[in-house]
């Protein structure tokens, strides 16, 4: 068995190192190394959003006639791999990795005319609006509703957990436009501009202390017929599709097998007085391997839906093995991260003032006291608060394995 990169692949791969040297300042590398949450801050987001746009890097999994790279699944993987080890902030994946897609499956070619290229220069930022109070696992129970008027729908309602919806100036709905026998008949996908009147985003603050998520009220907000996505009342269909992209659209791996490598090299240090490592100890060293061992089978998954991803086609079922098993190993991660900082992590400020000066997002509340400590102990605990929610957000890890007994096992 060859293990090693052939030629060809050795050579992108330094080409991605080369272009991180030279683009991926000291700056965002410390804004990306000391995330709490899933996501970078706005500001950073935006303008790494920009670096990759000028070099063509923003939607490498998109066909190319529509902005993507011709890449092969190694290239993909090498892509994935080296900004991960170098601590580059990820891009928002509303925009690129949901409505994007979407809109190049069941769009309109006057759709993919206008959005797709504001989607790829950064002229508009999505969110999304899918849960409401009392509709999220159970999305098909949504009540949010899309009543005819002339060429526009009148709509009313409420969207909640919608991830940055302080900065989007766009958002793709799911709206209930009848009544059917099932829930699931009568929803329709909707585009909507985020300026119009009626529409009112409310913030919701986490337990970090952070403001990623918000509520949104719509009251009697219109959009144009021309902005539905597929047919009227073949919603759930589309928003089907999108799921398995905001599941399965990117590979988890890559940025595991970093996090783990960043523990075992805090493991490494002796303990403060006693000449011991923490990396000597046999049960936690154990528990890094275990770790280790099903990361590295996670990537298999991940390279069969990025073959299929860079061919055009929707990850599937796979999306919803990917979704589970990657949010469960971050989660133990973030476990493993805790035990590893120890003493270090608990008195945590989630916006503390960081070496070198304050991360966007981050900064000390007046009256309170920063983080005191090393470095790669400030993000340890708010870290591990935030990614209670893994297993929670894109569907709940119950109902994936719901998704694959159905679909794959046929229960």
């Amino acid at each position: 068995m060859e293990l090693a990169y052939a030629k060809e692949d050795a050579q992108f791969r330094d080409e991605v190192r080369g272009f991180l040297d030279e683009k991926l300042t000291p700056e965002l590398r410390r804004r990306g190394k000391l995330m709490t949450s899933v996501y970078a801050d706005h500001e950073t987001t935006m303008e790494w959003h920009r670096t990759l746009f000028e070099k063509g890097w923003v939607a490498p999994a998109w066909p190319v006639e529509h902005g993507g790279c011709d890449w092969s699944v190694v290239q993909h993987y090498i892509f994935a791999s080296e900004f991960a080890a170098a601590g580059a902030p990820p891009l928002s994946p509303m925009g690129v990795g949901m409505c994007g897609p979407v809109l190049i499956g069941y769009g309109t070619q006057e759709q993919k005319d206008f959005y797709l290229p504001r989607i790829l220069n950064g002229e508009d930022f999505w969110c999304q609006g899918y849960s409401e109070p009392g509709s999220g696992s159970d999305l098909a129970s949504l009540q949010m509703s899309a009543v005819e008027d002339g060429d526009e729908y009148l709509c009313n309602g409420q969207k909640i957990w919608t991830t940055h919806g302080q900065y989007a100036n766009r958002i793709f709905c799911l709206v209930r436009t009848s009544k059917e026998d099932i829930p699931q008949r009568g929803i329709t996908f909707l585009l909507m501009d985020m300026d119009t009147p009626g529409i009112e985003v409310k913030p919701l603050i986490m337990l970090t202390g952070e403001h990623v998520q918000n509520e949104i009220f719509f009251t009697n907000a219109r959009a144009p017929k021309r902005n539905v996505v597929g047919k009227v009342g073949d919603g759930w269909t589309v928003a089907k599709y999108l799921l398995q992209f905001e599941r399965g659209g990117h590979a988890y791996a890559p940025g595991l097998h970093t996090r783990l490598e960043r523990i075992r090299m805090i493991a490494g240090e002796e303990l403060s007085g006693t000449g011991d490592r923490l990396i000597d100890d046999t049960a936690f060293a154990e528990k890094l391997a275990q770790a280790w061992s099903e990361i590295t089978a996670l990537e298999f998954t991940e390279h069969r839906i990025m073959s299929k991803l860079s061919h055009g086609e929707a990850p599937g079922a796979e999306s919803s093995m990917l979704k589970t098993r990657g949010t469960e190993l971050s989660q133990r991660l973030t476990e493993i991260a805790l035990e590893a900082v120890a003493y270090y992590a608990v008195p945590f400020q989630p916006h503390a003032t960081c070496p070198g000066g304050p991360v966007p997002g981050h900064e000390a509340p007046e009256g309170r006291q920063a983080h005191v400590g090393p470095d790669y102990a400030l993000p340890v605990a708010p870290k591990y608060l935030n990614d209670r929610a893994g297993s929670i957000y894109a569907g709940s890890n119950e109902i994936q394995r719901n998704i694959m007994s159905k679909a794959v096992l046929g229960l």
